[in-house]
């Protein structure tokens, strides 16, 4: 990053932007000694910052403590609204694929076929390419399972039906050899703010070079991780 005009840069908005910072998932609550020890600003300067947020309504203080409000999602709503889902959805695809070493792709249910809408391709294992936009019949996949288990309505296949039900229920699916054979998914679905699945996220592997016992003890969970933060971005827009 290039360093910012003198003339143009306003270090006490900066400043007031660290303070915001200090806080964070590991120091929800902070006196007005360590805000001012982790935004690098004097004790003063923190507790002027902190009146300030607090009359705004982003801080509130609790004794000695203080800690954010709900407010502060404000400040990042106007930037959330104006993504579409695969904006959202793509740089947390590429996290997981860095972390799992695997393709990574989001789809969404459009009748009884998914449509891939992000990707982050590692390596090819099938036959067919894919890019965003490709097709497949929904029941054939994991992500499709997903999709379709989050319907209310259920298909007249009683065994089929009786699946879907258990991938509701457990919030995942794994789905061997689905499109083509040596094939081994696992996908999870996305949620919108009301709580309906509206995408899924999968990882596919190679049956031959990934057991199934490390698709569910590790690509999983960091699936689900990946999920689960994909939906607290779309509760905001």
């Amino acid at each position: 990053m290039t360093e910012p005009d003198a003339r143009e840069y306003v270090q006490s908005f900066a400043r007031g932007l660290a303070v915001i910072r200090a806080f964070d998932a590991d120091h929800p609550r902070l006196t007005l000694s360590e805000v001012a020890a982790r935004a690098d600003v004097t004790r003063a300067a923190a507790r002027r910052f902190l009146i300030t947020l607090e009359h705004l309504g982003y801080v509130r203080s609790l004794g000695r403590d203080f800690e954010l409000t709900p407010r502060v999602l404000e400040l990042g709503f106007s930037y959330l609204s104006a993504l579409s889902l695969p904006e959202v959805v793509q740089p947390h695809l590429e996290r997981l694929s860095r972390e799992v070493g695997e393709s990574v792709s989001a789809a969404v249910l459009d009748g009884e076929d998914i449509v891939y809408v992000a990707r982050v391709p590692v390596r090819r294992i099938l036959s067919v390419g894919i890019q965003i936009g490709t097709r497949f019949p929904a029941r054939d996949t994991s992500m499709g399972r997903v999709l379709l288990a989050g319907r209310p309505e259920r298909p007249a296949d009683a065994a089929f039906a009786a699946e879907l039900d258990r991938i509701a229920a457990q919030g995942w699916a794994i789905v061997e050899a689905g499109l083509e054979p040596g094939l081994r998914s696992v996908a999870a679905p996305v949620h919108g703010r009301d709580g309906r699945v509206i995408a899924a996220v999968n990882i596919p592997t190679s049956a031959s070079l990934v057991a199934i016992e490390r698709l569910r003890d590790e690509h999983l969970p960091a699936l689900l991780r990946t999920t689960a933060a994909i939906d607290a971005d779309l509760r905001h827009l």
